[in-house]
């Protein structure tokens, strides 16, 4: 079992940067494939990106070159870095962890945990 607490959320304009960070509870982090969606109001959930226990990285189309996710296994945290934020990134963005895959995939239904959320809302 694990806990994930978002934070880092928040309201920025467009062209500007976030950092989010994922807080997980446990001593098995390091054996979790992280990822992080979004959903937008009136918008199913969406895949954001992944990142697998050994650090390789995956991202959805829309965010690739602006976005990046890591991991510090010593402080249990998964990170999303994003720049030239745009207003279509607005919406409330998830970590979620794998506990069966290597890898992380790209469908909801891939992870077991998931955190509360935290809102990104980016200003045109």
């Amino acid at each position: 079992q694990v806990q994930l607490v978002e934070s880092g959320g928040g309201l920025v304009q467009a062209g500007g940067s976030l950092r989010l960070s994922c807080a997980a509870s446990g001593r098995t982090f390091s054996s979790y494939a992280m990822g992080w969606f979004r959903q937008a109001p009136g918008k199913d959930r969406e895949f954001v990106a992944t990142i697998s226990r050994r650090g390789g990285m995956a991202y959805a189309r829309s965010v690739k070159g602006r976005f990046t996710i890591s991991r510090d296994n010593a402080k249990n945290t998964v990170y999303l870095q994003m720049n030239s934020l745009r207003p279509e990134d607005t919406a409330v963005y998830y970590c979620a962890a794998d506990s069966d895959s290597a890898m992380g995939g790209t469908s909801s239904y891939d992870y077991d945990y998931w955190g509360q959320g935290t809102q990104v809302t980016v200003s045109s």
